[in-house]
């Protein structure tokens, strides 16, 4: 049985750390780019929020800090996404090596 102390919490989050890391490296879409790009955020969010329950006197502060990562995370996705949109597009696909025109 897993136990609710800190240390469970700073794993789970370094996996999710790691998992996004790896996928912004191996992904050949900008979908997917994206995808990693939120698992980062999430670990972020979920090391807040453990801190929060653990080690802080006022648990406000780490909600307040996950409600921010949560705010940025809905804006970069909303942002993100249009952007691949206007990209596929212009160029007739999602993958960031063929689109040539980018680079100066």
């Amino acid at each position: 049985m897993i136990s609710g102390n800190l240390h469970t919490y700073l794993v789970v989050a370094v996996v999710l750390l790691c998992l996004g890391l790896y996928g912004m490296m191996q992904h050949r879409s900008l979908i997917g780019m994206l995808i990693s790009i939120e698992l980062i955020l999430n670990g972020a969010g979920l090391n807040f929020m453990a801190f929060n329950r653990f080690l802080a006197p006022d648990p406000a502060v780490g909600q307040i800090f996950a409600l921010f990562i949560m705010g940025l995370a809905a804006a970069e996705a909303a942002i993100a996404v249009s952007l691949i949109f206007a990209v596929y597009r212009k160029y007739k696909t999602s993958d960031p090596e063929q689109i040539s025109d980018l680079r100066g």
